[in-house]
């Protein structure tokens, strides 16, 4: 790129929001590094900074809708116009249908959905004046259904209708909008089910990639790999899709 560009990924303190905000970093994106606490944001920061890259830590709740255009505008003063959006940032409470409380359910789909919908509305403006931008919402296998997680799953799925929906509605200006679903991913949120589970998390990974077709589970990279291209130049005729990076089909 002759330009850089600003990249903005929530939930990006670590798992693959980290993973994709060096990616993005070392591709020559300015990141905007968003998470709910700041601080936590420092460790990806140090890192896309001593690799040479523009980085910025930002705390913001991405279910309020005053903190998120507080957020875009104090990235759009100190990095540039974010013409990038990866929306990755959420959260699970798992449990039966019978046992899930109201808080339960209304916070996942505020994060994942309410967090989407608040992130995207606040960048697309500088997306259609610039008439290019990208924006990548994170879904997940769970959109097809997965026993303790009505509430995940319910917000995953209604991510991809999301997609499909700001695609048609923005494409004319230049910008796509698409979704990844992950399988398996080692992160702390799947080693954090693992405990939940009273399950050992390495046993939990090799049972997993027994029933996967490329017989291993998925790495954080192999998630930022995939947003790495949706953002690119040349998927600009890519966009309404949502793409499983699983290691096997889905959908």
């Amino acid at each position: 790129m002759t330009d850089t560009k600003i990249a903005v990924v929530t939930g990006a303190a670590r798992g693959i929001g980290a993973a994709t905000a060096l990616r993005l970093a070392r591709d020559g994106f300015a990141v905007a590094v968003c998470d709910l606490d700041e601080t936590t944001c420092a460790g990806t920061v140090e890192t896309i900074e001593k690799a040479g890259g523009r980085a910025l830590a930002v705390g913001v709740d991405v279910t309020d809708a005053t903190q998120v255009e507080t957020a875009v505008a104090r990235i759009t003063a100190d990095l540039g116009a974010p013409l990038v959006l990866v929306n990755n940032a959420g959260i699970i409470r798992d449990n039966l249908l019978f046992k899930m409380t109201d808080l339960d359910w209304d916070s996942v789909i505020a994060v994942h959905l309410r967090g989407a919908f608040l992130m995207s509305r606040a960048v697309q403006t500088h997306m259609t004046a610039a008439g290019w931008g990208r924006i990548v919402n994170l879904s997940s296998t769970s959109a097809l259904g997965n026993r303790g997680q009505a509430n995940y799953s319910a917000a995953k799925a209604g991510l991809q209708g999301f997609t499909k929906t700001l695609a048609l509605e923005l494409g004319k200006f230049g910008v796509t909008v698409n979704a990844i679903a992950p399988g398996f991913i080692v992160t702390e949120m799947t080693a954090a089910t693992a405990e939940r589970m009273g399950v050992d998390f390495e046993a939990m990974q090799t049972a997993a990639a027994k029933q996967i077709p490329v017989r291993r589970v998925g790495q954080p990279n192999d998630i930022a790999a995939t947003v790495a291209f949706l953002v690119g130049e040349e998927s600009s005729f890519v966009s309404g899709q949502v793409i499983y990076v699983a290691g096997g089909p889905q959908g």
